[in-house]
């Protein structure tokens, strides 16, 4: 585990690094850093049981969130977009996607924001779906899929009119769906963002990922979310880093501010002793706990560096903004702190 972490922090250091500025301030997408984990290996699941998979690929969203919290979030959406092709019944969209994805030749996208309320009863569906011959005809607009390009794939789900619900891929080279960037937000402007719109669309048998998308998705949702805390882990890391950096500015005055990093430190190592723990499988109230621990450890260690740093965190540009900036992002990204407490209290 040392030595591929080790082996990460060279890729980080060449494809992201040098980039977290323009990816923070110009809207960079870093699609070639997520193309290299995927040419050197490390989204390849054979061999491993899902317990190790999980841990796995949740220190990799770790290590980059600790650089870049943006191209971290797209490191989980191509994830997730993993978890449906490693999970789907559908063996030929398996055998014909699955490798192009774990070997970073394709990216892929969650497309899941809006069914994931759905299913806890926030909003509508937003695609409809008709039954055709040999498929399904798909209208409707997602407002915001992230880690996209035009040769990437993305998951949906439709409504039925029978009230079932459908879930397929969306291959962006065969599927007409037309793309409009969204780069109107405070922070995570890198993460190609894209809302899509489907006009008549016909989506083939051979790209359905479940007849059954509501108990695919319960199957999934662990999954989504687990990939997710790591998520936060990563921006406590950076911000710990950053408060040790200050620590004897204005003559070592830090020292009376009430949280410090060693407080931090030790956060962060429980919640990751709860993430092993959720991987050897957990219920999905226990795991949204986690996530939601996550959500305000993160708040509060960016909120800490921002005190740290005084004034020199207060300038646009700053690493202390951007780490609050992606703090907020993490506890307003589905399932949202709201959408946390009320599975929860609904468990």
């Amino acid at each position: 585990m040392v030595q591929e972490q080790l082996a990460v922090q060279q890729i980080i250091e060449q494809h992201l690094a040098p980039f977290v500025k323009k990816i923070d301030e110009e809207a960079l997408y870093a699609e070639s850093y997520l193309r290299e984990l995927g040419k050197q290996g490390y989204f390849r699941s054979a061999g491993k049981d899902r317990a190790t998979l999980l841990l796995d690929e949740a220190k990799l969203v770790e290590q980059t969130a600790a650089v870049c919290m943006t191209t971290a979030f797209c490191l989980w959406c191509h994830l997730a977009a993993l978890t449906y092709l490693r999970t789907t019944t559908n063996k030929t969209l398996q055998a014909t996607y699955l490798p192009r994805l774990e070997q970073g030749e394709q990216l892929g996208a969650t497309g899941l924001s809006n069914p994931m309320k759905f299913y806890t009863e926030l909003e509508k569906l937003h695609l409809n779906a008709e039954r055709v011959e040999g498929g399904y005809v798909v209208n409707g607009v997602l407002g915001a899929v992230s880690n996209l390009a035009t040769d990437h794939v993305f998951g949906g789900i439709a409504q039925l009119p029978n009230d079932e619900e459908v879930m397929f891929l969306v291959d962006l080279t065969k599927h007409a769906v037309p793309l409009k960037e969204k780069v109107n937000f405070i922070g995570l402007n890198g993460s190609a963002t894209y809302s899509c719109r489907f006009d008549n669309v016909f989506i083939a048998d051979e790209y359905v990922i479940s007849h059954q998308a509501r108990a695919f998705v319960a199957d999934i949702r662990p999954a989504f979310i687990i990939y997710q805390i790591p998520l936060g882990l990563g921006v406590i890391d950076a911000a710990i880093t950053s408060i040790e950096k200050v620590k004897a500015k204005q003559n070592g005055c830090n020292q009376y501010l009430q949280t410090q990093a060693c407080d931090l430190t030790d956060k962060r190592e429980a919640l990751q002793q709860q993430l092993a723990t959720l991987t050897q499988g957990a219920p999905l109230k226990d795991i949204c706990q986690t996530r939601l621990h996550t959500v305000y450890a993160t708040l509060e260690a960016t909120q800490a560096s921002m005190l740290h740093n005084g004034s020199a965190g207060y300038v646009a540009g700053s690493k202390p903004s951007r780490l609050l900036r992606e703090s907020y992002f993490f506890a307003n990204l589905t399932p949202t702190v709201r959408h946390l407490e009320k599975i929860i209290q609904n468990q």
